[in-house]
């Protein structure tokens, strides 16, 4: 089944997606707030990017900090989650994250690319993180949302 990560955020929320053997993830895309009318826009966009490239689920990465007890930024993706559930008709799971974007940015360095070049793809490396350790997980080990 092909998968679509998401790493949400208040400004921009990468997108990766996976093979359909669930072995690999990709950058797909940065969805930008600034570039719709509001926040129910920016839901229907993501909704139909999701149907668009034929996924059959959608993995949410959740933040969490160090000591484990939600945050504002935790409390914010759980209810997008719970919009963008309303908008598919797909199975939408939930990966913690720790440090995802640091990692993506320390990805991105070492790949060699300027500072620019990776602020562009920033997002959308961090939803191939969060992706990928979804698909590293034992099916029983996956949390729906």
């Amino acid at each position: 089944m092909k998968w679509l990560g998401v790493d949400y955020g208040l400004a921009r929320t990468g997108l990766a997606v996976s093979d359909p053997e669930e072995r690999l993830a990709f950058p797909l895309a940065t969805l930008r707030l600034e570039d719709y009318p509001g926040r129910k826009a920016f839901l229907a966009a993501l909704a139909e990017r999701i149907r668009r490239e034929g996924a059959g689920g959608v993995v949410m990465g959740l933040p969490l900090p160090a000591d484990g007890r939600e945050s504002l930024t935790t409390r914010q993706v759980r209810n997008v989650t719970e919009r963008l559930k309303r908008r598919l008709d797909l199975p939408v799971f939930f990966m913690p994250e720790f440090l995802s974007s640091e990692e993506a940015w320390a990805d991105l360095r070492d790949a060699g690319l300027t500072a620019r070049k990776r602020r562009a793809v920033l997002d959308q490396q961090a939803a191939v993180r969060i992706l990928a350790s979804f698909l590293a997980l034992p099916p029983e080990q996956r949390r729906p949302a």
